[in-house]
């Protein structure tokens, strides 16, 4: 029997952390190695209490009992818990590493899908589709890259698109999931590293996409726009999406230019044109075979599995 599990280092309000956990949980997870990056007391009891669950709180104890000084960016603190978590995971056969705002979301049953791997694949890439902001359901597809992707992007996003990675606001790059048992890996946040080889014996696993709920309103986009900036997925060291001599930008670079340009006001007219769900985005997507549906009821599977909180 093929088992799996999650590894996550969070930062989120309780509700979410155990949504997040009851979502994978429903879908058979055998182990979850949850990374509190702060305290929340609120979730610990819960999370404590499921058998499956294998919790750290990354207060200072836990950082002094690592022998590493506390990373101050949280990608390596994410690395670090990650890298922890694969080798403790004997008691799972392939481990994924994964965000709260994250969700696994397989066309069959996730671990028969596993099991069916050859022995020569040692990691898998999982896809992530967007979720169109305001919706609970409706997700942008993810575009395979070649000479496609820039036009697809270019009618659907015809002001922002050119300055997009198939008009995602977020990473296009997914997620892996680990064959447990390789050595001593660096599980980084898009990728792994068995010594100096870059995701050994690598496959996609086109039958399993990542949710990825970036983006749930204007607002909660706001309420985060400043640490992505500063640390998050729009830091300036990132990378441009598109080459320079194609007129490429990184993310820093383009919302610097429509703030500067046009203020809130510009980057309203950004979130709308690219992020929001509306009938006019909805119906461009569908048209290019981009529109999809994903029901995840995470609150009555974090009733179900978390009933007592």
């Amino acid at each position: 029997m093929t088992r799996w599990g999650v590894v996550s280092t969070i930062r989120a309000p309780a509700e979410e952390i155990l949504r997040f956990a009851a979502h994978h949980l429903d879908l058979g997870a055998h182990r979850l190695y949850l990374y509190l990056d702060a305290p929340d007391p609120a979730a610990e009891a819960a999370l404590r209490a499921h058998p499956k669950i294998r919790l750290r709180v990354c207060d200072s104890a836990y950082w002094d009992k690592s022998g590493i000084r506390r990373p101050k960016k949280h990608q390596p603190r994410q690395t670090h818990n990650a890298s922890h978590a694969y080798g403790l995971a004997s008691d799972v056969d392939w481990l994924a590493h994964i965000d709260v705002d994250e969700f696994l979301w397989p066309d069959s049953d996730l671990q028969g899908l596993l099991g069916d791997l050859p022995a020569t694949v040692q990691t898998a890439r999982i896809r992530p589709m967007e979720l169109l902001s305001g919706s609970d359901t409706a997700y942008k597809a993810w575009i395979p890259p070649g000479p496609e992707r820039e036009r697809i992007t270019a009618r659907l996003y015809p002001t922002f698109g050119s300055f997009l990675k198939g008009g995602f606001l977020s990473h296009v790059a997914g997620k892996v999931f680990a064959r447990t048992g390789l050595g001593p890996i660096t599980f980084k946040i898009h990728n792994l590293f068995l010594g100096d080889e870059m995701n050994p014996g690598l496959t996609e696993l086109a039958q399993v996409v990542l949710c990825h709920r970036h983006a749930l309103s204007w607002d909660s986009w706001q309420d985060s726009f400043r640490f992505r900036m500063q640390q998050g997925s729009y830091r300036p060291e990132l990378g441009p999406n598109r080459p320079r001599e194609k007129g490429g930008l990184k993310m820093h670079e383009l919302f610097e230019m429509i703030e500067r340009d046009g203020g809130q006001n510009g980057l309203r007219a950004f979130f709308e044109e690219v992020c929001e769900d509306s009938p006019h985005l909805r119906a461009a997507l569908k048209a290019e075979g981009l529109l999809k549906t994903c029901d995840l009821q995470l609150s009555q599977k974090r009733a179900k599995h978390f009933p007592d909180t």
